[in-house]
Formats: structure tokens, sequence, C-alpha cells
């Protein structure tokens, strides 16, 4: 018996190899092995398998070891799948999860916690989400089920008794998350509740290595397990997966960056369908998708409309161009006085602005130079101690004191970050504890785990953030979230940027008025616009209903399939002769595809890399995937990405 092996190392050619022949057990196609190669020793997967003994002119080595790897029936179908819809090699899958294969425990990993919060009681409305999908899961019936439900809603509850449920038919649940920082706090949230019943593992970039080795070993045990994390674990191969749950599923933090840039939540739906398993998708601000996938793909809808605990927060709107005169122009007189009444009632405030760092670019007064990175076509952003900082490739320089073009000493410092709002309170309140909890402060896990646990104990009194605030978090004690610039992404060039607009201000919002306390939200905007009609939560399916009309008369998502062909490349001529290569090719074989590029991204020079887009439009997506199939790489220099959902 031979196999041909395909290594996970990235070499492109499957290899042949012998099996020998005393094994009692021989290996599957998908099985991973151990395989000399040279003077190494090398991991691989069986791609094909030979009966007979094919002629060739060398000595086929035999394989040395066959790898323990989890079995699961449904995962060789679902990579596969998951190859064609990307467009990549299968093994790029399976390499993101090599460390694990050959690893296993050195000592027992320990993922106790001490229980802490008792159990809720289901409402009537919480209570026809779970009998909906108990019986799904009992039935091992594939049920795509959206979970609209405001803001301190109660959501969360719902997935814990689904995952108790699950887990007495000896069953594992995938917990999806949008980010690792969220990952954190469900695990512990997770672990606290039903910690006592269910083994509960986090599958991040943040997790510890005896922890993943921990999981892998449940995982070849076929254990019940809860699994959280963010894109890694919709990639593990789960024998008795019975649920997919995603949290928070209108988030982009789902869409991958790095190549292939899978979007783990489609991964997970596709999953879900191939296995043959429910799949419980939650927000308060659904996806336009998502929606859309309610009328006409039969996806059932089930609203959670009042919140657990608490009310709605008083929603008041500030035309920051209409009050200009004011110690500063970032914090309104409306805001500075509600800041100081809910500091003087020891309540807390969170301050929401999207941008980290201190100003967004540094100019020059005298003839307009802009502070710019040298490797990505990006201005720098200012942060504190007068450092500029790529956020794309981390490059950091000092402020010079003069202009690098007129050798003017006069500079203008545009925009507001983070840091520049907490140095602005600071000076207004210096009484008043602030913290900053953005992307620089809070990538240590155990720091951010910290400044979560001082701000919910009440040692912190305001809390100065980024979208990373806007998601999931429980402050009873918060009465004021202020917005700074509340239309600030309103303008960004994306067919989308209304709807993520919204749903980023709803999300903030709804971290006020989780208490018995009266709250308040002020949202500081520049000009007035159709959004501010819609920053009440229950306004939000309106806001949709009119937004969709709008995309489906410009043919946009969701109303049909929008994929991208992204090629990159050090060498901006070779660049532009391949993505009108590409281009030309596509036009000449469009099977009434639209085509629209090659564009330049909102970026296109990142770490001395330019890259060109070409956008494809079809209501069949497996049309595009034709076309790109049919593409003559020969000649083409750049590198090639396909996303199929944009």
């Amino acid at each position: 018996m031979y196999v041909q092996v395909k290594l996970i190392n990235g070499f492109s050619e499957t290899l042949l190899y012998k099996v020998p022949e005393e094994w009692p057990e021989k290996p599957k196609l998908g099985s991973a092995v151990s395989v000399p190669l040279k003077n190494s020793v090398q991991l691989g997967f069986v791609k094909e398998i030979i009966n007979e003994s094919p002629y060739v002119k060398f000595k086929i080595k035999e394989i040395l070891k066959l790898e323990e790897f989890p079995q699961d029936n449904f995962y060789r179908d679902f990579i596969e799948q998951l190859s064609f819809l990307y467009q990549v090699d299968s093994i790029k899958f399976l390499q993101r999860i090599k460390k694990f294969i050959k690893e296993s425990p050195e000592r027992e990993f320990n993922n106790k916690i001490e229980l802490r919060k008792k159990e809720a009681i289901l409402t009537e409305a919480q209570l026809e989400v779970y009998n909906y999908l108990k019986e799904k899961i009992a039935l091992s019936e594939y049920a795509p089920t959206l979970l609209h439900g405001v803001t301190g809603s109660g959501k969360t509850e719902v997935y814990k008794k689904l995952i108790e449920f699950n887990f007495t038919l000896n069953k594992s649940t995938l917990l999806l998350l949008p980010e690792v920082t969220l990952s954190i706090k469900f695990e512990e949230i997770f672990k606290q509740t039903i910690g006592d019943k269910i083994k509960i593992f986090s599958f991040h970039s943040s997790t510890p290595m005896l922890e993943k080795r921990a999981l892998w070993k449940a995982l070849l045990n076929s254990e019940p397990i809860l699994i959280i994390g963010v894109h890694l674990p919709i990639l593990l191969p789960i024998n008795n997966l019975g649920l997919i749950v995603i949290d928070e599923e209108h988030e982009k933090g789902y869409q991958e960056k790095k190549y292939p840039k899978i979007n783990s939540k489609e991964a997970a739906i596709l999953r879900a369908a191939i296995y043959k398993i429910p799949i419980l998708l939650g927000s308060a601000t659904p996806s336009f998708s998502s929606l859309y996938n309610i009328k006409n793909k039969n996806w059932r809808l089930f609203q959670l409309k009042e919140r657990f605990s608490g009310q709605f927060p008083e929603i008041k709107i500030v035309d920051l161009t209409k009050s200009k005169k004011r110690e500063n122009f970032w914090i309104s007189a409306e805001l500075k006085n509600e800041i100081q009444d809910r500091l003087e009632k020891k309540e807390q405030i969170i301050i929401f602005i999207n941008r980290r760092g201190y100003s967004f670019f540094v100019q020059c007064k005298i003839c307009a130079f802009i502070f710019e990175c040298s490797a990505c076509s990006i201005s720098l952003t200012l942060h504190e101690n007068d450092i500029l900082r790529c956020h794309y490739c981390d490059k950091k320089e000092y402020l010079s004191t003069s202009c690098k073009k007129c050798k003017s000493k006069e500079f203008l410092k545009k925009g507001i970050g983070t840091q520049q709002a907490v140095s602005i309170l600071e000076t207004l309140f210096p009484a008043a504890k602030i913290e900053r909890a953005d992307l620089d402060a809070t990538i240590k896990k155990e720091k951010w785990k910290a400044t979560l646990k001082d701000f919910e104990n009440q040692k912190i009194d305001i809390l100065v953030g980024t979208q990373t605030l806007t998601k999931g978090y429980h402050f009873p004690n918060v009465t004021l979230v202020g917005v700074l610039w509340a239309d600030l992404n309103l303008n960004m060039p994306n067919y989308s940027a209304t709807e993520n607009c919204l749903q980023q201000l709803i999300q903030v919002a709804g971290r006020a008025g989780r208490g018995t306390k009266k709250s308040s939200v002020i949202f500081q905007i520049m000009k007035e616009t159709e959004i501010t009609k819609y920053l009440n939560e229950v306004d939000y399916i309106n806001f949709f209903e009119i937004e969709s009309k709008s995309r489906q008369i410009a043919q946009y998502p969701p109303f049909i399939r929008f994929a991208e062909i992204e090629l990159k490349n050090k060498d901006q001529e070779l660049l532009e002769r391949d993505s009108k290569t590409i281009f030309s090719q596509i036009s000449k074989n469009s099977m009434g595809i639209k085509l629209l590029g090659p564009v330049d991204p909102p970026i296109p020079k990142i770490k001395n890399v330019f890259s060109k887009t070409i956008y494809l439009k079809s209501h069949n997506l497996n049309l595009i995937i034709r076309a790109y199939n049919l593409l003559n790489k020969r000649g083409i220099k750049s590198l090639m990405h396909f996303n199929p959902s944009v």
C-alpha cells in the first residue's frame, strides 16, 4: 500500500511513501503521518491512497508513524469545501493547528475556576429560543437561527443553557467571539457559572500552549467540551460537535486580515450545514446578511426586546460645530456637565473614540506637509511623548522640531485619539481615576483583565476606549457613555459604512443603563445625518428596511455576491501589469460577472508592498469561483489572493 502525502511545511507537491506492511492499522484519507524528508522528519496528511505498486526509478521511503488525529467524519469534507471557497490548498488550514498534532500535555492542565455566579431563570422569550434549539440539537438538524436581542437582554444566558443541554448529550460546543479580549472575558464568565459541569477551553492567540495541548488531548478522546475563541476554533477537528454559537455576529472581527482571509462566521455556517447541527447567531445589531437570510433563506428569527435588568438610556445628540466657544473643542459643555454630575454621584463613565493615539496626523501649518510612513501610504499617528507611529507596520519616529519640507516649527495636530482624550479629561477632572482601553493598553492579556476587574470593582471612574469597549461587557454602575465623534466612520469608502457605524454606536450606547440608575448617552456629531434617527436600539430594524432598498437598487450585498481578487507586489509596475492582465482575462470570460477595477485599496502600500484589487459581482458565487479558476496565472509575478466574501 502506498500513499501520496502533502507536507504541512508548505512544500507544494505531494510526495510518495510506502506504508509498512507490518502495520495493523493502515492510514486513511486525511490521516496525519510523520515521514522522512532528507535529514528531517516532517508532518503531513494523506491526500491519496494507492493500492498497486507504482513504477518509479527511485526507492520509496516508508512512513515513520501514524500520528494521532481526532476522529471527525465530516472534517475532511469541511476543509475541502473551505479550500474550494477560498481557492487555496487545504493544507493552509491544517497549518494553523499543526503545533498541537505532535504535542501532548506534559502535565495536567487545570481549567477549573471558583464558581461565583448563580444560574439565571430564563424568561418566556428566552425559553422560546431555548426550546426550539434544544429540539434541533437532539435531532442533529441544521438550523441557522438569529437571536436579535437588545443590549442587556440576556442572550448569554440562552447560550449557557443550550451549551449545558448539548453537554448532556455528550456533544461539544464552539463559541465564537469577534476578538480575543472578549473571548477572555467570556471564558471567565462561563467558567464561573458552568465550569463545574463542563470542561472549558480557550483557543486563540493568547491561550497558553499547555491549555492548547490539553484541548488537543480532549479532542483525541472525543470528550464533550466547550471551546471559546475567534478564528482558530472553527478549523479544529471535533468529532462530537453538536452546536455552534456566534456572539456579536455582526462584527467585522470575524473577517481575518491575514491570508487566506477566512471569515470565521461564514465558515461556521458552512460547517454547521455539513455537520447537520444548529448554529445560533446573536446580536443586538444583526448584520444585514443575517436579516436578509431570515427573509430569503428560511433562517429562524427570535427577538429579545426587553432588557434582562436595567432600562434603556436617554439619548442626547450634540452638534460640535454649533458650540465652538468652549474650553476644549472635543468635550462639549453638555458632556462636561454630565461627567461632573456622575463623578459627584460616584457613578462611572465610558468615553468612546474609535482612534488610538493622540492625534490622527500632524500637518505643517505653513506648507501643509503631512508626516507619513515611508513604508506605508498612510499618515503617521501622533502618540504620547511626541512619538509618531504607523498603525500598520509599527514604524516609530520622534516628531521633529521643524517641518521636513519647509523647516517651519509650527504644526497642526489634527483629530483626536484615546491618548489625547485621556489627557483632556485629566485636565478637566484632576481628581478622577481615568484609564485607557485600546489595543495599545490591552495588548497583554493580564493587563486587560486587570483593567476590567478594576472597572467592575469601581476603582476606575472614567474608562476611555475604542471599539474594544463596544461589545459584550456588563458594567451596572456605568450611567454615562460619551461618544466624542459619533459620525467619524460614516464616510468610509465602503458600501456598508452606514451599517457598521450605526452598529458600533448602538453597541457602545448599550454599555449604559444596565443597572437600576438612570443613565444617558451623549453622541457628539459634526453634522446632522439620517443615521441620528436610528440611534435608539428599538429602531434598528426600521433602519435595515430603509437601507436595504438603497443596497438593492445599487446591487450590493446581501442582494448580490461580492468577491475580490487582491494582488500584491513590491514592484509597482509589475503590479499594474499583472492586475490589468487578470482584469482583461476575466472580462473575456465574464459569464455575466460584473467587474470593478483594478483599483487601489484605501491604503495601497503597506510594509513596502503595493496592492491592487479587482471586484467581482454576481448572483452566483460558483460563477465567480469558476471565473477565477479559468485564469491563466502563468507569467503573473504578483501574489494573488481570492476572497469570496467582501
